[in-house]
């Protein structure tokens, strides 16, 4: 996503959009909620079986890792194991728990805009970054 400038003709709908952002951001934070758990569950077996076949072989888990490169400002992972998968997803879920939180204030932040009363021929044009809005202009028309 990229900011954008929004038009609306009543606070109601802005705190509709918001609304509708913070349910989608909401489910999808518990899908990858949802998923971390699962892999969470599998990076933890998947060390201990690694564990025990490096003591049984008497072998030193190794200290870096050759899977891993970077071109650019790409990271690449080759060979990925449930660690790096749980890497991943902690990261979107941190960002997801963010936008959240954002969301969250910018909506509490709005609940003045319902005390304006009757504001016909008022528009509202909204600058927004990632849909979540950073600037409110009332324009009269």
């Amino acid at each position: 996503m990229v900011t954008q400038i929004k038009e609306y003709t009543s606070a109601q709908s802005i705190a509709e959009a918001l609304d509708k952002q913070l349910s989608e951001t909401k489910s999808v934070l518990g899908e990858y909620l949802r998923k971390l758990d699962e892999i969470r569950s599998l990076a933890e077996k998947s060390k201990k079986v690694r564990e025990i076949v490096l003591k049984l072989a008497g072998k030193k888990a190794p200290t870096e890792s050759q899977s891993e490169i970077t071109v650019g400002t790409l990271n690449i992972v080759l060979d990925a194991n449930p660690f790096h998968e749980l890497t991943a997803i902690e990261a979107v879920v941190r960002s997801h728990q963010e936008r959240l939180l954002v969301l969250q204030k910018v909506r509490e932040a709005l609940k003045w805009l319902d005390q304006l009363g009757d504001t016909e021929g008022l528009k509202y044009i909204v600058l927004e970054d990632e849909g979540i809005p950073e600037r409110i202009l009332f324009k009269i028309s």
